[in-house]
């Protein structure tokens, strides 16, 4: 759907008083595909517009900020399901770990949220609807219902042609997903020309280019970097003394699905950092590790964005949002990658120079000492992790892009509608997330509104000799009641 403000759509997307729009997350029941969704939906609430999650209340529910609308499916959920994946896919990797996701989980997830998704799409009538990669009936009902959609990309594998290597495993998963389409009453051919991974509309992968690699993606793509603006935390019962009060820190975090497979690697960790001149936050199942040094604290849960503020360096299992919350803060990496797409991550962490991958499997005490301290000692790694950070989007040398969302502000002043655009140099962390932008009086909105063919109005007057995006002080002018003022 796109308004068209001319002729009487304005109450689909308008939120300055006048109307919202309504936006349903489609998740599935895994903490790091929901968590990127949620500082997007608190931006998109701020903003006026009406914002839902359709998920597993059970998993999800806890997630989300308070206040917000949970539509469940959860009575559709195969009881266990998760914990029973996560325990029987202990061992398995490469395409036997692959075969097994599908296998066992994404397709009986998929067929199961089906019915649901339709129950809450008819109820709360969204006008977008933002899919997880791995949340495929959410792009079956979508289309099916002839919905704007967008896929939510929480990890940039995808994006890497992982099936290269073993092409027939690859077309396996497309057979799947036409078969998945064909079962729900979609013809072959359709099913054949959609992939229910990548929607048409929009693909937000919330990673970089400069991480996953740049090449010639398709115009509607857009990397946006780690969601974390705005995520709630539980701050209050972590011992920020203890934290404070050592060497340099280093926190040890294998995830919420691959905690439980982490018992050797964790019994490495403890031997590699144990009694040294560091503060280690080991993030794991207490009672499976046992004694740990003073040095070393255990926790089954921590404020992982907060801590990231603190420490030094990351040990992780090349989780996809680990990395790119990392990579945010300028932070190096030791990764040691389990299986899915930890694999192709932890490469990419190598190859942009951002840190050291070692065997999660195999690796030693000593191994993994040695490569903590390297990125530690090692000023390069920091500076790649840096390179690496979502502030880069906004370096003035950057070719500028972004999307025109369909929707229409009302400029309090003069009631003039102002269009929405999506764009990859304003950060989420930046403020609210949303900017008025001013492209006469700044370059980088100059470049954009140029880029785009955009109105660029003058509103400070400039000396003599100066062009657009003059940034200086000047009288106001085309500014009503304020002309003549100095700025």
């Amino acid at each position: 759907m796109v308004p068209d403000p001319e002729n009487g759509d304005r109450h689909h997307f308008f939120f300055c008083g006048v109307g919202v729009g309504r936006f349903l997350f489609v998740v599935p029941p895994l903490t790091g595909h929901t968590n990127p969704t949620v500082s997007v939906g608190r931006e998109l609430a701020a903003a006026g517009h009406e914002v839902a999650w359709a998920a597993h209340r059970e998993v999800v529910e806890n997630l989300l900020p308070d206040g917000a609308r949970l539509i469940p499916i959860s009575d559709a959920l195969p009881h266990g399901l998760v914990g029973d994946i996560t325990e029987r896919s202990k061992g398995l990797r490469g395409a036997s770990a692959f075969k097994f996701l599908w296998e066992e989980f994404m397709r009986p997830l998929a067929y199961s949220m089906v019915d649901g998704l339709e129950r809450a799409v008819a109820e709360f009538r969204p006008d977008v609807t933002i899919v997880d990669q791995q949340a495929i009936a959410g792009a079956l009902v979508a289309r099916r219902n002839g919905l704007v959609w967008a896929t939510s990309a929480t990890t940039s594998a995808e994006f890497t042609d992982p099936y290269s290597h073993i092409p027939k495993l690859g077309e396996w998963a497309r057979e799947n997903m036409v078969r998945f389409q064909t079962d729900h009453g979609i013809p072959e051919d359709e099913a054949r020309a959609a992939d229910l991974r990548f929607s048409e509309h929009m693909v937000l992968v919330f990673s970089t280019e400069a991480l996953v690699g740049e090449r010639d993606y398709p115009a509607h793509y857009r990397f946006v970097g780690p969601s974390i603006s705005g995520r709630p935390e539980k701050t209050e019962d972590f011992p920020w003394q203890w934290l404070e009060s050592g060497g340099p820190k280093v926190l040890v975090s294998l995830g919420t699905v691959s905690a439980e497979a982490g018992g050797r690697f964790y019994k490495a960790a403890v031997e590699a950092f144990g009694g040294r001149d560091l503060r280690v936050v080991l993030v794991g199942p207490p009672d499976s590790i046992g004694p740990v040094p003073d040095n070393v604290l255990v926790r089954a849960f921590v404020p992982q964005l907060a801590i990231l503020d603190r420490v030094d360096a990351v040990v992780s299992h090349g989780g996809h949002n680990t990395v790119c919350e990392t990579l945010s803060r300028g932070l190096p990496l030791v990764v040691a990658p389990i299986r899915d797409d930890q694999p192709v991550v932890a490469q990419q962490v190598v190859d942009a120079g951002a840190g050291v991958r070692v065997r999660f499997g195999r690796v030693r005490a000593a191994e993994l000492a040695a490569a903590v301290d390297e990125v530690l000692a090692e000023p390069r790694y920091r500076e790649a992790a840096a390179r690496k950070s979502d502030l880069e989007r906004t370096e003035l040398a950057k070719d500028k892009s972004g999307v025109f969302t369909g929707a229409y502000a009302i400029n309090p002043v003069n009631e003039e509608l102002v269009p929405i655009w999506i764009a990859d140099y304003v950060l989420s962390s930046y403020g609210t997330g949303a900017i008025m932008a001013v492209p006469a009086h700044d370059e980088r909105d100059l470049e954009f509104a140029q880029k785009y063919e955009l109105p660029v109005r003058v509103v400070v007057e400039a000396p003599e000799g100066e062009s657009l995006g003059f940034t200086g002080n000047g009288k106001s002018v085309e500014s009503g009641f304020l002309n003549g003022l100095s700025t």
